[in-house]
């Protein structure tokens, strides 16, 4: 249920077609997580301010079923914001990303859960 939502001051006129898939691939290369369990979510065109700017920005939310520690969160924070730095001009010191480790019975799906119990 690995989940990329990006909230962005960056216009949807600048974010590549190809970004969705892209990032959908590089989230579950991350995670080691199938990627037909990933969802990303672009929220563009954002009144959005960070230091007192409105020069490219973002908030982002990574949200996994595991996968995240304080190891790991480095890895995926580098691989992330070097895509978005890369692809949609927002500098690695304008985005906060916030790691969220949800439980596998909080994660509904197919009307069940994740959870196996």
């Amino acid at each position: 249920m690995p989940h990329l939502h990006l909230s962005t001051n960056v216009p949807k006129e600048k974010i590549p077609a190809s970004c969705m898939l892209e990032l959908s691939k590089l989230v579950a290369d991350t995670l080691g997580k199938p990627e037909p369990y990933v969802s990303i979510h672009i929220v563009p065109d954002q009144m959005l301010i960070f230091n007192r700017s409105t020069e490219p920005c973002g908030m982002a939310v990574l949200m996994s079923s595991g996968k995240l520690s304080i190891e790991e969160n480095k890895v995926h924070s580098a691989r992330i914001s070097e895509y978005m730095e890369k692809n949609l001009g927002i500098p690695k010191n304008r985005m906060y990303i916030n790691f969220i480790d949800m439980q596998k019975e909080n994660v509904g799906f197919d009307g069940t859960t994740f959870h196996k119990g």
